[in-house]
């Protein structure tokens, strides 16, 4: 019986330099972006951002399929240069930003595709819906020294959903057929990630 827990305790041992190696990290706000592309009347496509995007991320390089993301989008500072346009998009035909003043991404698995590739695949919560989606998050490979002794992780997450799938329904038909808005979004989040320090252990 001995030799078995024995057999155990150093499997387990062995086992934690694995589960160290993975890194906290949290979202640099000041150098990190959420932007969106949608068509507009069929002819051209606009473009606008969020001002403010936080949350955390932990990672280990040598283990990325365990990444975990769980990211948070002010709603309210959307910007697509046009105040009319950002009044109308925070309104209750699309975020409702009174009602839902966030979107919210949370990794649920992840599956590597190359050097510092991942599709990474969670939670997305906007419009009050939560929906799967699947990133593609490149150049997490690429993990820098900063001027004041920290490290920092940079990254460009992709994917395109179907704003409808999320309950943001509003359209007008044009006369000359087609529609003011396309169905279709296309999302890229660039993300600066700042290593945390470990945390120390209590004081006896």
């Amino acid at each position: 019986m001995s030799k078995i827990l024995t057999s155990v305790l150093a499997a387990a041992a062995m086992s934690l330099p694995a589960l160290a190696m993975a890194a906290d990290y949290q979202i640099d706000t000041s150098h990190s972006n959420a932007s969106f592309k949608v068509r507009h009347m069929m002819v051209s496509t606009v473009q606008g951002e969020f001002g403010k995007l936080t949350g955390t991320a932990s990672y280990d390089p040598k283990n990325p399929e365990k990444i975990a993301i769980d990211a948070v989008i002010d709603a309210t500072t959307i910007n697509t240069r046009e105040p009319k346009r950002d009044a109308h998009l925070k309104s209750p035909d699309f975020f409702d930003v009174e009602k839902h003043p966030t979107l919210t991404f949370k990794s649920k698995s992840a599956k590597a595709k190359g050097p510092g590739k991942l599709e990474v695949t969670g939670d997305l919560t906007m419009h009050g819906v939560t929906k799967p989606v699947t990133f593609l998050v490149e150049g997490l490979d690429q993990e820098v020294t900063d001027p004041w002794g920290g490290s920092r992780l940079g990254g460009t997450a992709t994917t395109k959903i179907n704003r409808k799938d999320f309950g943001l329904n509003w359209n007008k038909a044009l006369e000359a057929g087609g529609v003011m808005v396309s169905d279709e979004v296309s999302i890229t989040v660039d993300v600066e990630l700042v290593k945390q320090a470990p945390a120390k252990s209590a004081e006896k």
